[in-house]
């Protein structure tokens, strides 16, 4: 197990085409960090499916953003979205067998060790932890 720590973010404009800007960034910095490839897989989808859902869903933050982060401990990463908010509170939900879309926070709860939502004033961040608990429990 890596002892390393560090933790970037990144704000990024609200748009669907920031998704591949975040997956790329992402990549790039786990992967020079010596982490698995697997878990650097992981972590590409589950940035991927919870940016892609807080553009879809939620309301920028109040620069036009929406920020993503991520934290590093070992063999450890946390990844945290935070957008303005939606209508309706991040959830896991089946979707019907045809829909095209509505499966973002199953694919996150299937790859994470954890993960959870955070509702504070005027933002939501969803967060999923790879690799092993979070600092929530730790």
């Amino acid at each position: 197990m890596s002892d390393e720590h560090w933790v970037q973010t990144l704000r990024l404009p609200w748009t669907i085409d920031s998704v591949p800007a975040a997956r790329t960034a992402l990549v790039e910095s786990l992967g020079s960090g010596g982490l698995p490839e697997e878990l650097v897989g992981e972590a590409e989808t589950v940035a991927s499916e919870l940016v892609t859902n807080a553009i879809l869903h939620g309301k920028p933050l109040y620069d036009n953003t929406v920020r993503l982060h991520w934290r590093v401990r070992g063999d450890r990463v946390e990844i945290e979205v935070t957008d303005g908010g939606g209508v309706t509170a991040p959830a896991a939900r089946r979707p019907s067998v045809w829909a095209q879309g509505g499966r973002g926070l199953r694919i996150v709860r299937s790859v994470a060790h954890e993960w959870g939502v955070n509702e504070e004033d005027d933002r939501v961040t969803v967060w999923a932890a790879l690799g092993g608990p979070s600092r929530r429990r730790v």
